[in-house]
């Protein structure tokens, strides 16, 4: 079956036909050779903690893979912080999901990393605006996953407009440089006062001010013409033209205070990570980041059999048995086995997600975002160790 933009149908996914060729082989062989154990599988990245945490993510739509499907499922909730061990676990009879593997490691392992990426911009830079511009790296169908992620990490908002339609998010996002190609240099005044003039009201008004001329002298230009309506300038000045970039955001912000426009702010884009973040904190208002959270690599997650018919299993390098993982109130990362005792006020992280088939979790993303903040102050994400 072919689709219209190249991806995969999502009956395909839910009936387990998005897989790796060899899980369906190994039905065949299982189905002809007349076994089905009972297993217990444990999805993880790493065995032991590392000390560097990432944000779980993606488990919404994991969890309706097994909609349906006699399997107990116990997982992270969306939004918390894991280093080691099992953040998912499985038990039933292998042929219950065995070709779910391929879709459950992808479900899970980009939108985590999209996530980790976002909340190491988003502790870079805690007390600015922080606005998703990133669905533009990925295809068009993982908008809203990106956007989704972005927001699970606390950034402010994002702006592809169809994922906020899944979402229920207004997109943010005001001119492009086409806007003012279409206008022409030497009309940047007209383009401003267009947009002023064709946009809703509820739009702040944002003017790109790098374009043609000078930063500063386009930033006084659009304060000039839109006076009390100016919200904001954004610099998007590509990086082989930046020079010391800090020094040119000071000096625009120093020129719109001096001509007594101190009520506009000043946002930043163009090819930002959390470094940059860190570095102009103090002298701007908000940011746009992009590519630091779509290249992020995906989490490597893998799936494993720990357990067959009550036994513990594994293969070489991986840990045999059912385990458990705890967070102490001290932001520390336990893993241990599941039969044993866990530390002294230690909360367990595996929680229900399925019961025989059935989802027993709701998955509200406001509820994500502020686990995931909170977790990240505990565990001190993004200072040394975390």
């Amino acid at each position: 079956m072919t689709t219209p933009f190249g991806t995969v149908p999502s009956e395909a996914i839910a009936d387990g036909r998005a897989t790796d060729a060899y899980f369906q082989r190994t039905r065949e062989t299982l189905e002809h050779a007349g076994k089905n154990p009972h297993v217990v599988a444990e999805v993880t990245a790493d065995q032991f903690p590392t000390g560097s945490f990432e944000v779980f993510t993606g488990v919404a739509e994991a969890a309706r893979l097994f909609d349906g499907r006699p399997v107990d499922v116990d997982a992270f909730c969306d939004g918390r912080l894991f280093d080691g061990g099992p953040v998912m676990r499985i038990e039933g009879s292998y042929l219950a999901f065995a070709e779910l593997e391929t879709s459950l490691l992808g479900l899970l392992s980009q939108p985590s990393a999209f996530a980790t990426a976002a909340l190491e911009c988003r502790t870079a830079a805690p007390d600015s605006t922080v606005l998703s511009f990133g669905a533009r790296h990925v295809h068009p169908a993982l908008g809203s996953v990106v956007e989704r992620a972005a927001l699970v990490a606390g950034l402010d908002g994002f702006s592809h407009v169809a994922a906020g339609e899944l979402l229920g998010r207004e997109a943010s996002g005001t001119m492009p440089h086409a806007l003012m190609f279409c206008f022409g240099e030497g009309n940047q005044a007209d383009a401003f006062r267009a947009f002023d003039e064709a946009v809703a009201d509820d739009v702040p008004r944002i003017a790109l001010t790098d374009t043609f001329w000078d930063e500063v002298a386009e930033t006084l230009l659009a304060a000039e013409t839109l006076g009390d309506r100016l919200a904001g300038v954004r610099l998007d000045t590509t990086g082989s033209r930046r020079g010391d970039f800090r020094h040119i955001v000071r000096e625009v912000r120093w020129e719109l205070d001096a001509h007594g426009y101190d009520h506009v702010e000043v946002f930043l884009s163009g090819g930002l990570g959390p470094s940059e973040l860190s570095a102009l904190a103090d002298v701007a208002d908000g940011f746009g980041v992009g590519s630091a959270i779509t290249s992020a690599d995906p989490v490597d997650f893998s799936l494993d059999i720990v357990a067959i018919d009550g036994e513990p299993v594994s293969k070489r390098g991986k840990l045999s048995g059912v385990k458990d993982v705890y967070r102490t109130p001290d932001g520390g990362h336990h893993v241990t086995l599941a039969d044993g005792d866990g530390p002294t006020e230690g909360e367990s992280l595996l929680e229900p997600l399925v019961r025989d088939g059935e989802i027993v979790r709701d998955f509200e993303l406001e509820a994500a975002t502020e686990r995931c903040l909170a977790e990240a102050e505990a565990v001190g994400f993004g200072s040394a160790g975390g």
